[in-house]
């Protein structure tokens, strides 16, 4: 369903948004929702990089595939400021009223060159990371660019602080959660080629988790609970599944085999569709360290699945213990091991949490996000 919007007709307001992924990121799978739902009332377009080297264009096909104009800037390198005259290009082309930027990159191109044509900038801040140089020096560069921008849209209010306490002013920022459609239940079907696919025995309890393999999402904590649960109750017969793909895949493969789970411990990759993974699991943890307005916790959230999360960041303003999920601390193996066990011996109470997670997923629809971002164009517009 599209949002009408009063008192703005097609094409009267232009944005332009710039974001650099390959893949269909979190990031770029909100934009993409939000692109399906104001391209009644929105003139929107996207701009978004591309180098040599890149052997395959997911983010671009999803573009092509829903009908979002895109345009591609080519990059010789890492750091080719070349990019800045095809960039002024594109605006000139486009003309936006606004001008929005998602990653790094385009916060430094936008404070560097300036917001032209009477353009309004716009950031979207998805949080910073810090799992080596390569990362701190982004996050030092963001932060840089970040003080510039006239308005910045972040996802929770942890992320909010960050940015205030890095000296960006709390009246420039606005709190907008990423949103999440109804899952739609996979046929039994489907399901039971899933487990069939993967090994996973018909008795078997399922534990899943989603994302990008790196250090600070935490599996490696995720997987010692795993190994603790089967020490404990050794005839209790489980599967682990972390869907994704990253550097911490071999971290994770030595950490199993070294626990003893290595035959309980599934990593099948980076799913272009986890709805059947979702119908296959009987738990569903978000083990990180830090973390945002997580799009795989709404998702688990709306698949009315129990959830077992660290309380950090945007994900104790999604859930809260006892009513939602289960909330532990972060980097506590043993407490994971705990709720996890809990969950898989109470099924009541598992079954309550579900109810209520898939209830209170139901305010994060992409219908009210549109709504939120489309206001916030309009605030930013009437300012002047």
């Amino acid at each position: 369903m599209e949002i009408p919007v009063p008192h703005i007709a097609p094409a009267d307001i232009r944005v332009l948004a710039m974001m650099e992924a390959r893949s269909v990121t979190g990031p770029a799978k909100n934009l993409l929702a939000f692109a399906a739902q104001a391209r009644a009332c929105i003139d929107f377009s996207v701009a978004t990089f591309e180098r040599p080297s890149a052997s395959s264009r997911p983010f671009c096909e999803a573009l092509q595939e829903q009908g979002v104009p895109y345009a591609v800037i080519a990059e010789k390198r890492a750091g080719d400021l070349g990019v800045l005259s095809q960039l002024r290009r594109i605006i000139a082309a486009k003309r936006p009223d606004i001008i929005q930027t998602h990653n790094t990159k385009s916060h430094f191109l936008l404070r560097t060159m300036g917001a032209p044509h009477g353009a309004r900038w716009i950031a979207f801040h998805h949080g910073f990371t810090a799992t080596d140089w390569k990362d701190r020096a982004y996050t030092r560069l963001a932060r840089w660019s970040l003080k510039a921008a006239p308005h910045i849209v972040t996802v929770c209010r942890a992320f909010a602080q960050e940015l205030i306490a890095s000296g960006v002013a709390a009246e420039r920022i606005s709190i907008v959660h990423n949103s999440v459609s109804p899952v739609a239940a996979p046929q039994a079907e489907e399901l039971a080629a899933l487990r069939l696919s993967l090994g996973i025995p018909p008795d078997a309890f399922v534990i899943l988790a989603v994302g990008r393999l790196s250090a600070e999402k935490g599996h490696r904590d995720l997987v010692s609970a795993v190994a603790m649960l089967r020490s404990a109750h050794p005839s209790l017969e489980l599967r682990l599944v972390i869907a994704g793909e990253g550097p911490e895949r071999l971290a994770l493969t030595q950490t199993a085999a070294t626990l003893g789970i290595a035959e309980h411990f599934l990593l099948p990759g980076q799913q272009k569709q986890v709805r059947q993974f979702y119908g296959i699991a009987d738990v569903f943890v978000l083990p990180s360290h830090s973390e945002g307005s997580s799009n795989v916790l709404l998702e688990a959230m709306a698949a009315r699945l129990p959830i077992v999360a660290t309380a950090v960041g945007g994900s104790v303003e999604l859930v809260s213990d006892g009513d939602t999920a289960l909330l532990v601390n972060p980097r506590d193996p043993q407490s994971l091991a705990a709720a996890v066990g809990r969950l898989l011996n109470d099924r009541a109470l598992a079954g309550r949490l579900a109810a209520n997670a898939e209830a209170a997923s139901r305010q994060y629809t992409p219908e009210a996000y549109a709504r939120s971002i489309i206001g916030l164009y309009r605030q930013v517009l009437n300012r002047g």
